[in-house]
Order: structure tokens, then C-alpha cells, then sequence
């Protein structure tokens, strides 16, 4: 498995079998889910951003890359399948025709898909790290 980075830096204690990394404490079973098809697809540098306490619009995000158009593309219909397949009915989704950058959003989880020089370009992990300056300023 990619490397499943948290970005309060928890893991999973237990064994990390072959070259699998241990996944971060807390994991819902949709989250795990989600990341879990991400890594079969063979999505690259997945990231994990708690979002409780932090906004009331999702419990986590999940981000990560595709190596293409294609590759993101296929990463979204899989995701899809997966959502239908676990009942969560109609998601919505943003940005499927490009596939340079889909939102999934699956109400708990929100999930953004993107190509490697737009994923970059954008830097939303930054935005929601824990130690933005946008968030020191606000709680002084």
C-alpha cells in the first residue's frame, strides 16, 4: 500500500504487512474503504485530513493523485461503484468531464482526485494542515 498519511501523524499500531504502510487510528469503515480501492487502483500519495472539530460540512477528506486524465477518471467511477455498492446512493461529484481535479462528495467523506501538477498547483493539504497560519492567527 502507498503510504496513507495522517495529518495529526497517528497510525495504526500492529504489524504492516509487506510493503504496506499502517493506516491511521480511527478509520471509519467507509474511510477505510475508500482507501482501500484507492490503493488497488493504484492511486499515489494518499492523504488523510480529519476534518472533526474543524468544519461541519465532512468528517474527513481524503486526497490523492492518478498519474493521468485516465487513471483519475477511472479512480472516480471506481470510487462510484464502491459508493453504490455500500448504499450511500446518489454522491455528488464535480468535475468528471476533465478529470484534471473531481470532488467526490459522499456526505462523511469528501474525496478530491487529482493529477500530479494540479494537485500541486492547488495545495489544499496546506490549506487544512493544522498548523496554518490562517488557524494561529484566528485562536489568538
Amino acid at each position: 500500500m502507498d503510504s496513507v498519511h495522517s495529518e495529526d501523524g497517528q497510525v495504526e499500531g500492529g504489524p504492516s504487512f509487506g510493503d504496506q504502510a499502517p493506516l491511521p487510528v480511527g478509520l471509519t469503515d467507509l474511510e477505510r474503504a475508500i482507501i482501500t480501492k484507492l490503493d488497488d487502483d493504484k492511486a499515489l500519495d494518499m492523504v488523510l485530513i480529519d476534518l472533526r472539530g474543524k468544519s461541519p460540512m465532512s468528517d474527513a477528506m481524503i486526497v490523492a493523485s492518478g498519474r493521468s486524465n485516465r487513471h483519475v477518471g477511472a479512480l472516480a467511477d471506481h470510487l462510484l461503484r464502491l459508493f453504490k455498492d455500500m448504499g450511500l446512493g446518489k454522491v455528488k461529484v464535480e468535475g468528471l468531464p476533465h478529470c484534471d481535479w473531481v470532488l467526490l462528495d459522499a456526505g462523511d467523506v469528501i474525496v478530491h482526485l487529482f493529477r500530479p501538477e494540479v494537485r500541486t498547483f492547488y495545495n489544499i493539504e496546506k490549506i487544512w494542515a493544522i498548523d496554518s497560519a490562517h488557524r494561529g492567527a484566528g485562536a489568538a
